[in-house]
Parts: structure tokens; C-alpha cells; sequence
């Protein structure tokens, strides 16, 4: 199969992409971001564009069987930004897709779709309720792929919790390291709820089976993510055990610390958008059971294991990253006002 991935110069990108050329596919990758070679391993063909340019999307469909659309704008962008991108460019996708018969689309939208939500697991079929730009132009987004099936595609939409793995860097970086200096890691909130994470492969492997189920089954909404995870507390701590440089987690209270990161936020001092601080007290976590029955997919990694998976990459990779800053996933964030509290801690 020769199939389109929108977004493939991003963190999960590279890695759908070489789970993709592992299971003998041919991949064609559409992003506006820079192109790294040494990250794929096996050949694919990279081009540089923009979602929203129908003649790009054109030229490159005419060529595939399937697409996987993950080119999004991230919560950080301006919210002009978001809506295009994620609401307007997915459109351009599938009106590509229809015109050029192309019938077999995954969408990748998230969990934040959710907002905060009032009970747990959460299911497929739960309220949608985002929270800011981003949650809402995932909603926005989910309702284009209805408005499409309903005039034929076959679109499997993935809502992954929040993934990491080997090359995940934004805002675990800054996790990674003030657990490397060994500081007290500020969690909001007593660290009792339970916060769900995926790891990256069991993402991409949880998409391989939706990009070749029958129709019948791949045709709807999934939830995925981990099936082994405790409390925010026990699954950084876990982390800090693993690293052994004497961090520790370090509980504060929920009310004043989300009060002070609004503020940081809307002063620019602080790379947290309100999606990561205002639900990170809370229990968030899906029910998976749709894509282990539907589409036979189980995951692998534990909330804690996938942590330590991309700590120690960021361990080997740290000193080739130190000139990277950005807003993707995939560089460092510029840590603005916690680089100072950082500091001013023993």
C-alpha cells in the first residue's frame, strides 16, 4: 500500500512512518516542517507543503491508496492558526481524498476533545467538551470526517491520549530535566488521580490495524491508550527512581499553582498552555476496550515504562539537542519563569 502521512516530519511522524516502511509500505510525507533523513529507516518520499494548498494535496493523492492526516497546529500556535489548520486543512485532505477515490483515510484528533471530563473511563461516545482552540478545533475537525463518511470514505479517527516515547521532547523535556538535576518535580494537586499516557509504538501499531481492518470495523472512533497506569504520583516517582539522581515528586497545591500558571501564560513567561495545567489534578482516562475488540490491538507499555523509554533517549540525545528550542514536540521548550524556579530550588 502507498499511503499519504500529512505531518510526517513531526515526532509521531517519524515514527509512523518507519512503522509503515517496516510492514512494507511506501510512504509519501507532506509536511511544512524541515525534513530530517537520518530519522526514517528505509526510503520515503518527502515533500514540503502545506495542508491547506489543495494543488499540494492533489499532486501528492493522485499518487496513494490511503492516508493517515496528522498535520495539526499544536495548542501553543495562535488561534487563527489552529482553526485553519486543523479544521480547513483537514477538509482539504478529504475533499482531496473524495475527488482522487481515494476511500481509506485515518484521522488522528486527541483526547483533548474531552475537555474535562465528568466520568471515567472515558468512552468513544462520551460528551465532547474541548478545552481552548485546540480541543475545539478537534471537535470541529471530527465533524468534517462524519460530514465525509457520510459521502463514502472509510475514515477511522484516533483519539490518543497523550504519547511519548523515544524523540518526545516539548513539554517532557522540561520534566526530563529537572529530573536529570535531581530537583523536587512540582506536581498539581496531591498526585492521587489517575492520568493515562500511550507510548508512541503502541500508537502506531494501534493505526496499522485500523489502516488495513475491514471497513465494517475501522469505520468509527477509537480511543487509545495505555492499559497499565497508577496515580500521577507513583508513575513519576517511578521515573525518578529509574533516573536515581534523588528527584522526588513534589506535591503543591492545586488552586494557587494553576492560578499562577494562568498568569505566567497570558504574561508569556511560561510554555504551559492551560489543556496541560488545568486538567493535570484530575483523573483523565479512556476506556480502550473498542480498539482491543474491534480492531484485536493491545498495548504494550505501561504509563511508567514509557516515560523511562524516552528518558533515557533524552539522556543519549541530550547534548546533540541543546541549540533546539521551538514549539513542537520534537525540540526543547524554552522554559521561561520554571527555568528560574528551577534554579532558586535545592
Amino acid at each position: 500500500m502507498r499511503v499519504l502521512l500529512t505531518g510526517g516530519a513531526g515526532f509521531f511522524g517519524f515514527h509512523m512512518a518507519n512503522a509503515l516502511v517496516e510492514q512494507g509500505h511506501q510512504v509519501v510525507l507532506l509536511d511544512i516542517a524541515r525534513y530530517i533523513e537520518s530519522d526514517y529507516h528505509g526510503p520515503v518520499a518527502f515533500h514540503q507543503g502545506d495542508v491547506r494548498h489543495r494543488p499540494t494535496v492533489d499532486r501528492l493523492m493522485a499518487t496513494v491508496d490511503a492516508v493517515i492526516h496528522a498535520a495539526a497546529a499544536l495548542p501553543l500556535w495562535p488561534r487563527q492558526e489552529i482553526f485553519s489548520v486543523n479544521v480547513e486543512g483537514t477538509r482539504t485532505v478529504l475533499e482531496s481524498a473524495l475527488a482522487h477515490g481515494v476511500r481509506r483515510l485515518v484521522y488522528i484528533s486527541s483526547t483533548a476533545v474531552y475537555g474535562v471530563p465528568r466520568k471515567h473511563p472515558i468512552e468513544e461516545d462520551d460528551p465532547l467538551e474541548g478545552v481552548g482552540p485546540y480541543g475545539q478545533s478537534k471537535i470541529m475537525a471530527e465533524q468534517v470526517c462524519q460530514e465525509f463518511r457520510q459521502r463514502g470514505l472509510t475514515i477511522t479517527i484516533i483519539r490518543p491520549k497523550t504519547f511519548i516515547g523515544p524523540g518526545r521532547l516539548g513539554v517532557f523535556q522540561i520534566l526530563f530535566d529537572w529530573v536529570e538535576r535531581g530537583k523536587p518535580i512540582p506536581i498539581i494537586g496531591a498526585g492521587h488521580n489517575r492520568y493515562q499516557l500511550l507510548e508512541v509504538s503502541d500508537l502506531t501499531a494501534a493505526i496499522l490495524r485500523a489502516l488495513t481492518a475491514p471497513a465494517d470495523r475501522a469505520n468509527t472512533t477509537f480511543n487509545i491508550g495505555a492499559e497499565r497506569f497508577g496515580t500521577v504520583r507513583q508513575d513519576v516517582q517511578a521515573l525518578c527512581d529509574h533516573a536515581g539522581t534523588g528527584a522526588r515528586v513534589w506535591p503543591l497545591p492545586a488552586g494557587p499553582v494553576k492560578a499562577a500558571l494562568a498568569l505566567f501564560e497570558a504574561l508569556h513567561l511560561s510554555p504551559l498552555y492551560k489543556w496541560v495545567y488545568a486538567t493535570a489534578d484530575k483523573d483523565s482516562f479512556v476506556s480502550i476496550e473498542r480498539a482491543m475488540t474491534l480492531l484485536g490491538w493491545r498495548p504494550r507499555y505501561s504509563n511508567a515504562e514509557a516515560l523511562i523509554r524516552a528518558y533515557d533517549w533524552y539522556q543519549a540525545h541530550k547534548e546533540a539537542l541543546a541549540d533546539q528550542v521551538g514549539v513542537t514536540h520534537r525540540v526543547a521548550w524554552r522554559q521561561g519563569v520554571l527555568r528560574l524556579i528551577r534554579d532558586l530550588l535545592p
